[in-house]
């Protein structure tokens, strides 16, 4: 699997995590932090690299020697 293919469907994952937080948690509090805000930041987080990962298709890689 090529390293840009990989970081988009590993952007996607988190993305898809961090919604499943999201709506799972929007009334629960756990000890420290609340799940829905940590699955907004993952989504975030998610969402920028899956961007990269199409930045980096689109871009293309030298190969390296």
């Amino acid at each position: 699997m090529t390293s840009a293919r990989r970081t988009l469907l590993i952007g996607l994952a988190t993305f898809v995590v961090g919604l499943a937080l999201w709506l799972s948690g929007l009334d629960t509090q756990i000890f420290i932090f609340t799940p829905s805000k940590a699955g907004v930041v993952l989504m975030v987080v998610g969402g920028l690299e899956a961007l990269y990962g199409v930045y980096k298709a689109v871009r293309g890689e030298a190969p390296r020697n």
